[in-house]
């Protein structure tokens, strides 16, 4: 009848079309009966949009909240899952990038969100900082939030703001960049590309069609010969289903000089 994704106490279901309103409700008694930390289930009406990547949901059952508190790597996280995007299907993902950080390596998170990646790499590492950006007023209150409930305010840094902006004004280089970026035209990376340490390595993620893996290498290397870098892309992966034969891939780009 449907899929669903678990947001901590929150089920978010996508129902087919024509099921009727008698019919979700009995399936969402059935989600709160098998899963005894979902307290609230919600009916997903349209897909995540717009710059800040916001959803709509409508109410189904149990309690009437779009906060979710939700537990991941031994991480906590409180978000309203309809204003802050956020899936917890990036849960592995985001342990394998933590673990690929170094000791003392100063890491900066694009489209940071409420700090998934930022809290769990610095929970997880040994880096020696992390900054989080994220243009989002409303993700960035709870990401604040989300560092202070995993006391890592001395390690993670908030910076609220558009990320062209930010790094254009910034003055410090990172030892690895982590760019979960929306699904945009834009790739940004002409503005990471000068704040990347030499031997640094850049987490980029773009979504395409599986036959169409060469135009993201392809995207990747104009870009670096645009910013006089030299690169060595040291693998990609597929890092999730996103429709029909399109996915999002991640590039572990290592820029050499």
């Amino acid at each position: 009848m449907a899929n669903y994704d678990l947001i901590g106490n929150i089920a978010i279901v996508k129902f087919k079309r024509g099921v009727k309103m008698n019919e979700k409700k009995k399936y969402a008694s059935h989600i709160l009966n098998s899963h005894k930390s979902v307290k609230t289930v919600l009916e997903k009406t349209n897909k995540f949009s717009g710059r800040l990547r916001t959803q709509k949901t409508k109410y189904v059952a149990g309690y009437k909240t779009r906060e979710a508190v939700y537990r991941e790597n031994g991480c906590i996280f409180r978000l309203n899952v309809d204003s802050c995007y956020f899936s917890p299907r990036l849960a592995g993902e985001r342990r394998e990038i933590a673990s690929k950080v170094k000791r003392n390596e100063n890491v900066l998170v694009l489209f940071s969100g409420v700090a998934p990646f930022s809290i769990v790499i610095a929970k997880l590492s040994k880096a020696i900082k992390v900054t989080g950006v994220e243009i989002s007023r409303e993700c960035n209150k709870y990401a604040r939030e989300n560092v202070k409930l995993n006391k890592l305010w001395d390690k993670v840094e908030v910076v609220q703001g558009d990320v062209r902006k930010k790094l254009k004004l910034m003055k410090e280089k990172f030892d690895r960049i982590v760019m979960p970026r929306p699904n945009l035209k834009d790739s940004f990376l002409n503005v990471v590309f000068p704040r990347i340490t030499r031997g640094g390595i850049i987490h980029y993620y773009g979504f395409y069609d599986s036959d169409k893996e060469n135009e993201l290498k392809n995207l990747i290397f104009e870009e670096a010969k645009k910013a006089r870098r030299k690169i060595k892309i040291l693998k990609i992966k597929r890092a999730g289903e996103i429709g029909v034969k399109k996915f999002r891939y991640r590039v572990d780009i290592r820029v050499v000089n």
